[in-house]
């Protein structure tokens, strides 16, 4: 079985509306990304929740998937006419094989290194170093598989300063990987919270898959809720958020809470343009400073007052 992808360069003011067009012209899926990208004019575009932009690369390129006997020529005159073009785009059209999508995906996720003695490895991957501690992480529906710099700050921030028998919170947990990682390398107690039931799924299968759900001392070595226990304040050695910055901003009083008295607190998912904004909020509790940058990324750390 094979399909035909049909790839037309457009702008930001047709591209919805061309994906629109395709999908009622029996496209079986679309995708608007930026045409320039991995160039030197490729446009960054970010959004923060409840912050939606809607913005589109101003230059745009559209890919529709179609089955192999879609007449291609008709469909592009028809989506031009449809979104008012006043000449036919340039487009290119390129045959796609049926192949083994799982082996395909699953060859762009390797083991990563986050220090010498801390892996992110997936499941389908040998480990690469035995005697080092690795993450056993897949992709999935949560966030958070180690290729983000803002994921691989807060890592390495962990493997550095976590001494062993601290208590952690790991707020937007996602994926659970920054829980998993605190457990491996020694926490005592380990909390992570999200409010997206399918990442605190996600969270506890990876804990089972990577032995963080061990019963210590009458109470899980690793837990995750979707909910924190309004009770228990200033329990927390550790708190790690790798979230965005707007969403840090309005946790600063819940994350400065869980903290105990001289605890630490590391926040990542926060560009670089946006630390000082963070790091003001913070300073209220916390003596804030930049720990370290990365692709553009930063990571803020502080001491509870």
């Amino acid at each position: 079985m094979s399909w035909i992808s049909l790839a037309i360069e457009t702008d930001d003011a047709h591209a919805a509306i061309l994906s629109d067009v395709m999908l009622e012209l029996g496209a079986l899926s679309t995708d608007i990304h930026d045409a320039a990208a991995g160039t030197e004019r490729e446009q960054f575009l970010f959004d923060e929740p409840g912050e939606i932009s809607g913005e589109i690369w101003s230059a745009s390129e559209l890919t529709a998937l179609f089955n192999a006997d879609a007449n291609i020529a008709f469909i592009v005159q028809a989506a031009a006419q449809a979104a008012q073009l006043p000449t036919l785009p340039i487009y290119r059209v390129t045959h796609v094989e049926e192949q083994d999508w799982v082996r395909i995906t699953q060859s762009q996720f390797s083991p990563i290194r986050i220090s010498s003695r801390l892996w992110i490895v997936p499941s389908w991957h040998e480990v690469p170093d035995p005697a080092a501690i690795s993450l056993i992480l897949d992709p999935g529906l949560a966030f958070g598989t180690g290729s983000h710099p803002s994921t691989q700050l807060c890592l390495a921030w962990l493997d550095e300063n976590l001494q062993g028998g601290e208590d952690v919170l790991d707020y937007g947990c996602g994926s659970g990987i920054l829980a998993i990682a605190a457990s491996k390398l020694g926490a005592r107690h380990v909390v992570g919270v999200d409010i997206d039931p399918q990442a605190v799924a996600a969270s506890r299968e990876n804990a089972i898959r990577n032995q963080c759900e061990e019963i210590k001392a009458g109470f899980p070595m690793t837990y995750f809720s979707t909910q924190t226990d309004p009770t228990r304040e200033a329990w927390a050695d550790i708190v790690v958020a790798n979230i965005l910055a707007n969403p840090l901003i309005m946790l600063a009083p819940i994350l400065m809470r869980a903290t105990r008295e001289g605890g630490r607190i590391a926040l990542s998912g926060i560009l670089e343009e946006q630390a000082e904004d963070v790091k003001q909020v913070y300073r209220q509790w916390f003596k804030m400073h930049t720990a370290k940058m990365q692709e553009g990324w930063v990571l803020l750390t502080g001491t509870k007052k």
